[in-house]
């Protein structure tokens, strides 16, 4: 089993303890999500298919959160915020921008990257090396700044 599945079922059976319904909501939201992926594909998770699909929350939680706050809801844009925050707790150190930029260049090396048309190669090779520790649109625009 995953370490990092069996961290957030822990976080929720301390939220139940210490009563604190709003976490035990978000982290339940979580884990049936987690148990989705798991009936529908009939597999068990690993931590860096996990780190993906708490990637994938928090890409749909930053969007719903700017929809409400133009929207003037800031009920519902404060409870993606919250969400948000419990959800960044189980993701892995971020990379720094130095760190990333490094990885660019390194990947360009390694791959022979020259032009724009290597881009795609470039980008799956990267995937892999920052999966939940980057945002992939600012590691995008790294590897076309230096492609170009």
């Amino acid at each position: 089993m995953s370490h990092l599945k069996i961290r957030i079922q822990e976080a929720t059976k301390d939220a139940m303890r210490a009563r604190d319904k709003s976490r035990v909501g978000a982290l339940r939201l979580v884990a049936a999500e987690l148990q989705r992926v798991e009936v529908d594909e009939r597999i068990e998770l690993d931590d860096h298919r996990v780190v993906v699909i708490l990637e994938k929350m928090l890409k749909q939680r930053k969007e719903s959160e700017g929809v409400y706050r133009d929207a003037a809801r800031s009920d519902l844009a404060d409870q993606e915020a919250f969400e948000i925050a419990l959800i960044s707790e189980f993701m892995p150190q971020a990379l720094s921008s130095e760190e990333i930029d490094l990885i660019v260049r390194e990947t360009i090396d390694a791959e022979g990257a020259s032009s724009m048309k290597d881009m795609g190669k470039v980008m799956s090779s990267i995937r892999s090396k920052v999966q939940g520790r980057a945002d992939m649109g600012d590691v995008s625009s790294r590897v076309k700044a230096a492609l170009s």
